[in-house]
């Protein structure tokens, strides 16, 4: 058997400790599939002294993370700390610098970075890969660029984050708002302290930044996704949209298509969205992820399975590290970081569709008259009313009026929004959530 890959280790948290017990357990195994033995010779953490269930002392200890990068007794750095900025850049750009292959599933810095990272790993003849930043354990990106690599992908989207999926799953299951399902959410550990990076959609944006790229062979633009996070989701919205036949998820979704001047554009978006119940993703609940892709000869693809935990994000971890192992470094992206395509962004003006809009209103005569108005002027047709539901907002009793309209486009919606921006009939902006499309 070939000599060992050595692989050093940032950071020791939930995914670390994972990474370090599936290597521990699995190696015999692991060697066989890698055809050489991986092993840990470094290791780097905040806290040296902490018992983590494993024997940190049988690895060389770095108190300065960056310092991994440039050990002789190192091929590989998994990097799990996390952050766009600081010490987790600084030591990808030293790996790389020294010639060493990289693994990390820090998706914020991939969604800032990527590309920058992409070009020093590719101009150092290393790997950078990052299974483990989207989806957990689910194997979407290699199935994106292996799988489905002879294919035009046209669209692809899914549940991205499984913090506003279990909210969400667990409002349907319960009846419960928002801010107490949220709460519980953290005490059973599935919501961070401080959950905005997750409820705002935020964590989703990057991971779908970065599908898109592989998707589409395009540049990675964080800044063009639009994100509407889940805060303003009520349990009357969570039971109107059973009503109707559908259930609310977050998802994101791009897409790319060609313009009369034969540029490519880009759509991305994050919003939470209604799904009808008959669509797979319906039925995605708890802290699942599923994302589906859907190419010109593969047709639609859905890869579904657990979004995060130590044991998930580990096996893509250590996935990502039998693929070097093998030998196999690639373009990070796919295509190479100086081909991707700089992709304009699209305008969702002039998208179709159908949405449920709702409205907080003041419960007094004319308001329903005057939503109404408002739709019609800006040319959209309504499909449905419901006056159900009521929410205290500023210490005040208000009404809630929602709507689903007929298929129109975007761009009627938000001038119908815009004429009645101001209104004093309406207690707070109104909740736009659209509805995924087959």
């Amino acid at each position: 058997m070939s000599e060992p890959l050595r692989i050093a280790l940032a950071g020791l948290g939930t995914v670390g400790g994972g990474v370090v017990r599936l290597i521990e357990a699995n190696a015999d195994l692991i060697a066989r599939r890698a055809g050489r033995p991986i092993v840990i010779t470094a290791i780097s953490a905040r806290n040296r002294w902490k018992n983590r269930g494993f024997d940190a002392s049988r690895y060389a200890w770095e108190d300065d993370m960056v310092i991994l990068g440039e050990r002789g007794d190192v091929d590989v750095v998994v990097e799990l700390v996390g952050g766009a900025d600081g010490p987790a850049l600084a030591l990808a750009r030293t790996t790389f610098e020294a010639g060493k292959a990289l693994v990390t599933a820090n998706k914020a810095m991939i969604a800032h970075h990527g590309i920058e990272l992409a070009k020093r790993a590719e101009a150092a003849h290393s790997a950078l890969k990052f299974e483990a930043a989207v989806a957990g354990g689910i194997p979407v990106i290699k199935g994106l660029k292996e799988g489905a690599a002879a294919n035009h992908i046209h669209r692809v989207y899914g549940i991205l984050n499984g913090t506003c999926n279990y909210i969400l799953s667990t409002m349907e299951d319960t009846g419960r708002d928002f801010a107490d399902v949220l709460s519980e959410a953290q005490a059973k550990g599935f919501a961070e302290s401080d959950p905005s990076f997750d409820i705002d959609g935020v964590d989703a944006a990057h991971k779908l930044s970065i599908l898109s790229s592989i998707a589409f062979g395009t540049a990675i633009d964080f800044g063009g996704v639009a994100i509407t996070g889940i805060r303003r989701v009520l349990a009357a919205d969570i039971a109107q949209a059973d009503a109707l036949g559908y259930y609310i998820r977050l998802i994101g979704l791009a897409d790319v298509e060609t313009g009369p001047d034969g540029k490519r554009r880009l759509f991305q978006r994050v919003h939470p969205h209604l799904v009808h119940r008959d669509h797979p993703l319906a039925h995605v609940d708890g802290a699942t992820n599923a994302v589906v892709s859907e190419g010109d000869f593969v047709g639609r693809l859905l890869f579904q399975g657990a979004g995060a935990g130590d044991g998930p994000t580990a096996s893509a971890v250590v996935a990502d590290l039998i693929d070097i192992a093998r030998g196999d470094i690639g373009a990070p992206f796919s295509i190479p970081a100086a081909e991707l395509d700089q992709a304009t962004r699209a305008d969702s003006g002039h998208r179709t569709g159908k949405a449920y809009l709702r409205f907080t209103v003041a419960d007094r005569p004319g308001t329903l008259a005057e939503i109404a108005a408002a739709m019609r002027d800006a040319g959209v047709s309504i499909e449905s009313l419901i006056q159900k539901g009521r929410v205290e907002v500023g210490g005040e009793d208000r009404a809630l009026v929602s709507l689903v309209t007929h298929h129109g486009p975007e761009s009627a919606i938000a001038e119908a929004l815009r004429l009645l921006d101001g209104s004093p009939s309406l207690a707070e902006a109104p909740l736009v959530m659209h509805i995924l499309q087959e």
